[in-house]
């Protein structure tokens, strides 16, 4: 007699174990390793994550060969600076993925909720972050007196470029009206007339930091000094817009209504223009990438890849 119970649990073992058959092929060829570089694998699994990884921060699809690559160099240049004493904590490294998050305005918990959304551990970007953290140590570390920039070789890079950009130092009183968290906006724009009335009488810091400081609900904070070399440009145009003595127009921050008096402005030495400053960062990082290139060429013709 045909048993139709029987013959069910028949076809539902027979189901459950092809499953479990699939998915332990899955899992093997996850754990496939693709090549050995230097005695360290490289699976597929590996590869599919970064691949995943990467087009998740550049938008772009990355062929396989491309990956691979990626994953052999960071091999390479993470062993080799083990072998000269170089390895970043993993508190570092940790650092580095909150600061991921922060540029994001994640936390570092929800990073990885949305990175796993995606089919990426966390541990895939931090891998990434591990090898882009350590590479520039040792490039540098290694080959610090090639990269040093001298006077001469400045001044020829400025030659082809526009030298009427000139430095200067600002002595700034920064000058905030304080607003409560939560304010509302009508009590905001009030401050922001009281701020705009201290501008229009504003004359001087001599006498002017005096009648700031007799305002309610006034702070003037101490004197600073910066450089227009490290300052950004569009700060820089609004601080060339003020003449010395006066106020910068008021901003809205976190804190209330702030503004800089501007008590002096003289011009720096030209070992801290900005156009000097701009043409050594150039002239380093120039250094750096092709220094950089012959040192991981150099690491992988001289690496043993066995290839599965």
């Amino acid at each position: 007699m045909f048993d139709v119970t029987r013959t069910f649990r028949s076809l539902l073992t027979a189901a459950v174990l092809m499953l479990g058959l699939s998915a332990l092929a899955t899992v093997a060829r996850a754990q496939q390793v693709v090549v050995i570089v230097n005695g360290e694998p490289i699976t597929a699994l590996d590869i599919e994550q970064r691949a995943k990884l990467n087009q998740l921060s550049t938008h772009k699809v990355a062929t396989r060969q491309e990956v691979l690559d990626e994953l052999i160099n960071e091999k390479l240049k993470v062993r080799e600076a083990k072998k000269w004493g170089l390895e970043i904590p993993s508190s570092e490294i940790d650092t580095a993925y909150a600061s991921v998050a922060s540029r994001m305005r994640l936390t570092p918990e929800q990073l990885t909720e949305q990175l796993a959304k995606s089919g990426v551990n966390a541990s895939t970007l931090k891998a990434r972050l591990k090898a882009d953290m350590t590479w520039p140590q040792l490039v540098r570390g290694r080959y610090q007196a090639s990269l040093q920039i001298g006077d001469k070789d400045i001044l020829t890079a400025m030659d082809s470029k526009s030298n009427d950009s000139v430095g200067y130092d600002y002595t700034l009183r920064p000058i905030l009206f304080l607003v409560p968290t939560g304010s509302a906006e009508t009590f905001v724009e009030g401050r922001k007339r009281e701020a705009e009335a201290l501008r229009s009488r504003f004359q001087g810091c001599e006498t002017g930091i005096s009648f700031a400081r007799a305002l309610k609900d006034v702070a003037v904070r101490d004197q600073v000094v910066r450089s227009s070399a490290d300052i950004p440009a569009e700060l820089r145009k609004v601080l060339d817009g003020v003449e010395v003595g006066r106020l910068t127009a008021p901003e809205v921050t976190k804190f209330g209504i702030e503004m800089f008096a501007i008590c002096a402005k003289k011009e720096s030495t030209a070992d801290n223009s900005p156009i000097r400053r701009q043409v050594r960062d150039s002239i380093m990082a120039e250094r750096l990438e092709k220094r950089s290139k012959q040192y991981l060429q150099e690491l992988r013709r001289g690496a043993m890849l066995e290839y599965k």
